[in-house]
Parts: structure tokens; sequence; C-alpha cells
């Protein structure tokens, strides 16, 4: 709820989990703060250019390899202050919002269990568990396959139970594209329509030489 009823209605980040062969959406986690920062760091694939072939000087073998790491704080303190309409963080502060994030970084129970059994029947070879396909959405030009590399959480407040009631989450997550998923994948075609888009938004952004103080290449 804003204060003036003309203001635009503000639009959250956060991760969506879906189901990696139905799309079907399992979670949302939405971000109760959008963060101040947003880092994003590149890894250009070029190609090798130890073979001194200087034809391939301009070659890329893929496309590069992108990290985006945020900080986000979570804080049930307003919450608080209306205990009858808020029993979670009554009864549990924050840590519902940090178990759904840190349970993306775990296979689930019962997939521990399940391989467990198969272990103990003796199979010789488990197949890897696999996770729920996580997007990163920051906005409607911005929705991104991701894996989430690194994550840590600072929690700096705590009610008189000892649940967290305020915290600074860090997240670190790795996009994924067609050279890890296949154009075939979800997050593979989610990948490409990213892309495209940027290339879309890369043609609006003008430029001429004059603003370079020059009328045209040597």
């Amino acid at each position: 709820m804003t204060g003036f009823p003309g203001s635009p209605r503000l639009v959250k980040g956060g991760l969506v989990l879906i189901d990696p062969a139905t799309a079907a959406v399992r979670r949302v986690i939405v971000l109760q703060y959008n963060p101040d920062t947003l880092n994003r760091s590149f890894q250009i694939k070029a190609f090798s250019s130890e073979s001194g072939d200087r034809s391939e000087a301009l070659r890329l073998t893929g496309p590069p390899v992108e990290t985006i790491k945020l900080d986000a704080e979570i804080d049930a303190t307003d919450q608080l202050e209306f205990p009858d309409q808020n029993a979670n963080a009554v009864q549990f502060g924050i840590f519902p919002q940090l178990a759904a994030l840190e349970t993306i970084a775990s296979p689930t129970s019962g997939q521990l269990l399940a391989n467990n059994a198969l272990a103990q029947s003796g199979t010789l070879e488990i197949v890897p568990m696999e996770t729920p396909l996580m997007l990163f959405v920051w906005s409607k030009q911005r929705i991104l396959p991701v894996r989430l590399a690194e994550y840590s959480v600072t929690e700096e407040a705590f009610d008189p139970a000892l649940n967290p009631i305020r915290a600074k989450v860090s997240l670190g997550m790795r996009v994924l594209t067609v050279d890890d998923l296949g154009f075939g994948h979800k997050g593979g075609s989610l990948f490409m329509t990213a892309l495209q888009a940027k290339e879309q938004l890369a043609a609006r952004s003008g430029g001429v030489l004059n603003t370079l103080g020059i009328g045209g290449i040597p």
C-alpha cells in the first residue's frame, strides 16, 4: 500500500522454482525488499589464441559464463506489530523465508532417503538427484535460468524464543545457458528468450560516431 493512489505498483524481484520437464511452478520466493545493487560479471568464452591462428581472434565458442550476486534483507519487525494478522511471523519469525532459500541448496529429504534405500538394496549405479529449475526474475525483461552457486546469511535479531526476525542474505547465482542445458530444455528456451530480448534492447541504444569526435572509421 502506497500513500499515493497514483503511484506505480512496485514490482518485486525473486526466484521461481519450476519442474524442468513440465514447467509447472513449484515455489515462488519473493524478495521482501528489492536489493539496492545487483552485481553481474561475465567470463567470455573466446577462442584460444594460443595456437597463433589470427583468423580465430574474433571467434566466440559460446555464451559467456554470467554470475549474479545480490544482498537481500528479510525483516519480520513490521509483521510482529500486527500479531493477529501474522501468525507465522509470531511463531517462527523469518525461519520460513530462510528455509525456502536454504532448501534450494539441498536435495530433498525424500530424495536422500530414496537414494539411501537404493544403496542399501545393492544398486551399483545411482543417478544424481535432480533439483527443480530455478529462475531469477528481475522484471519482465530478465527471467534467467540459474543455479545457486553460493549462499550465506547473517541473522541480526531474535525474538524471545530465539527465532530470527531480521537477517541479511547473500546470494550468488550462475546463469545457465544452452551450453549447460541444450536447446530442447525448458531452461535453454528461457535463456534464448532472455538473450533475444537483450538483443532487441541493444538495438535501441543508438549512438553516432560524431559523439565520439570522429566522422568515420579511418
